[in-house]
């Protein structure tokens, strides 16, 4: 007996769409919050920034999602070879000159006539669909280094050294994190766990060395009190916004650390102004809907109706928690900083229009089931 696919009678996953309408909203509200004097200071008005956010982030993302959750998710199967052709060119072209955006030592960004558009945000997602092709064309010979594993790793640690090349050590984590997570649940034999880890270890510690702000940056993470006007800066500004918003913070928009003093207000540090003004019971309830985000997207992998289909929910779900994991982990010091964004909380059109159209896929997902043919 074969299996064929149908869709679900009960339509959309409401739940899914509520936790992440309560994330959007939420961090819609932080984000005009925390963006208020950079806003003023660049552009004489407070809300340049997120009227920026709600038009090219937040409209078109929830217009991008609708869509997508509308397309049968095999589609992208069928045309994954153009998607990791496109990304790939889109990652090798910041650095041309004339398309490339440099901000802050980095050229991270596509400059698309008036909007600026970051690739490393779309390879994410390409990978992961590779990867749940990958592991739906050769599941049964994973455990094999030559003929399963060897070939993903190659187009794995091509983006990751696209991504580096601009350079952007923090979202290649998240990208290594995310394959490597996908691999191992696809079934990578223990012993390739063992040397790919100790690659990846091997190979982080070169990285360091070679690049001396990298060194710094783990030096501030073992010892933030070195130099707390220079490379400890930021950590030591995030932590006291944390400490001074106690339980209850100062109050929605009294942020003091924002007004100038905290590096990155509105992207990697947007937790800690969240802190601040709202304090610990009120920026649990934000924690609360990352962990339910996280046992819905994982409860739609275990249901999805074949592999494809849960390898990339798992995939998805894995990115935005393990991305949402490490800027907070950053933020209050349990982690080096690694410059990533907050998913639904940060600033950045790009990486929020492409975490929509991934909770599109995950909607598409959970509208099929199997069915005896």
């Amino acid at each position: 007996m074969g299996k064929k696919l149908v869709k679900r009678k009960s339509g959309s996953d409401f739940q899914l769409i509520s936790i992440v309408l309560a994330l959007l909203g939420y961090g819609l509200a932080v984000l005009y919050s925390a963006s208020t004097v950079t806003s003023f200071n660049n552009f004489g008005n407070t809300g340049y920034y997120i009227t920026h956010q709600l038009i090219y982030g937040a409209a078109f993302g929830l217009a991008v999602m609708f869509i997508i959750s509308k397309i049968d998710y095999h589609l992208w199967q069928k045309y994954l070879p153009l998607l990791i052709f496109a990304s790939l060119i889109l990652l090798a072209l910041v650095k041309v000159p004339g398309l490339g955006f440099a901000s802050g030592g980095a050229t991270r960004w596509l400059h698309i006539g008036p909007l600026l558009f970051q690739p490393a945000e779309l390879a994410k997602l390409a990978i992961i669909f590779y990867l749940a092709a990958w592991a739906d064309k050769k599941k049964n010979q994973l455990s094999d280094f030559s003929f399963g594993l060897l070939p993903s790793l190659v187009i794995v640690g091509l983006y990751a050294l696209l991504i580096l090349w601009q350079p952007d050590l923090g979202t290649m984590l998240v990208l290594l994190l995310v394959a490597f997570a996908m691999l191992l649940v696809a079934g990578m034999g223990w012993k390739h766990v063992f040397y790919s880890t100790l690659a990846a270890v091997l190979s982080l510690y070169l990285l360091i060395k070679i690049e001396p702000y990298r060194a710094k940056r783990l030096t501030t993470f073992l010892n933030p009190d070195h130099d707390t006007g220079g490379i400890s800066y930021q950590i030591n500004q995030a932590l006291l916004a944390i400490g001074s918003g106690g339980f209850l913070g100062f109050g929605y928009g009294l942020s003091r650390q924002k007004h100038n003093y905290l590096p990155e207000v509105m992207t990697d540090s947007i937790f800690a102004v969240m802190a601040e003004e709202l304090g610990f019971l009120r920026i649990l309830f934000a924690l609360a809907l990352f962990v339910l985000f996280a046992f819905k997207g994982f409860s739609i992998a275990k249901k999805a109706p074949d592999t494809f289909g849960r390898m990339v929910a798992f995939g998805i779900t894995c990115w935005i928690v393990f991305q949402a994991c490490i800027n907070i982990g950053a933020i209050v010091g349990l982690l080096p900083l690694t410059g990533i964004p907050l998913p639904f909380f940060s600033y950045g059109s790009t990486a929020l229009v492409l975490n929509l159209a991934a909770i599109g896929i995950l909607l598409n997902i959970s509208g099929y089931k199997s069915s005896a043919a």
